[in-house]
C-alpha cells in the first residue's frame, strides 16, 4: 500500500481526488489543508509521494515544496505539483521549487495515475 499526501485547501477537490485514488485499491491518501500542515505531515508521516496544490492561502505550494525538499526527513519524497494554471511559468517555478512533476487541473486522472505509478516505481 503506497501512501500519498495530498496538500489541498479545497475540501471538495481533496475529497474527490482522495476517493478516485483510493479506488485504485493500493493507494492510501492523507490530506493536509495548508502548506505548513503539508510540510509537517511530510516529515512526520513519511508518505511515498506528495500531490501539492500550488495556490494555497498563506504559504503557497511552491514554498511548501521547497521546505519539504530542504528537510532531511522528507527530501527524497517525490512531489507532483497540481495547478489550475497551465502556464509554462507555473510549471518552471514548480520544478525549480523541487517538484518532480507537474499536472494541470482539471485533472486528467489516467495521466496523473501514470505519473504517480512512474514516480512510485523509481
Amino acid at each position: 500500500m503506497a501512501r500519498i499526501l495530498y496538500v489541498e485547501d479545497n475540501e471538495d477537490n481533496a475529497a474527490m481526488l482522495r476517493t478516485w485514488l483510493e479506488l485504485e485499491g493500493d493507494l492510501e491518501v492523507l490530506v493536509a489543508a495548508t502548506g505548513p500542515q503539508g510540510v509537517e505531515f511530510a516529515a512526520r508521516e513519511a508518505p511515498d509521494l506528495v500531490l501539492m496544490d500550488l495556490y494555497l492561502p498563506g504559504m503557497d505550494g511552491f514554498e511548501a515544496a521547497r521546505q519539504i525538499k530542504a528537510a532531511p526527513a522528507s527530501r527524497g519524497i517525490p512531489i507532483i505539483a497540481l495547478s489550475a494554471h497551465a502556464r509554462d511559468d507555473d510549471r518552471l517555478q514548480a520544478l525549480a521549487a523541487g517538484c518532480d512533476e507537474f499536472e494541470t487541473k482539471p485533472i486528467a486522472f489516467d495521466r496523473l495515475i501514470a505519473k504517480i505509478r512512474s514516480l512510485l516505481a523509481a
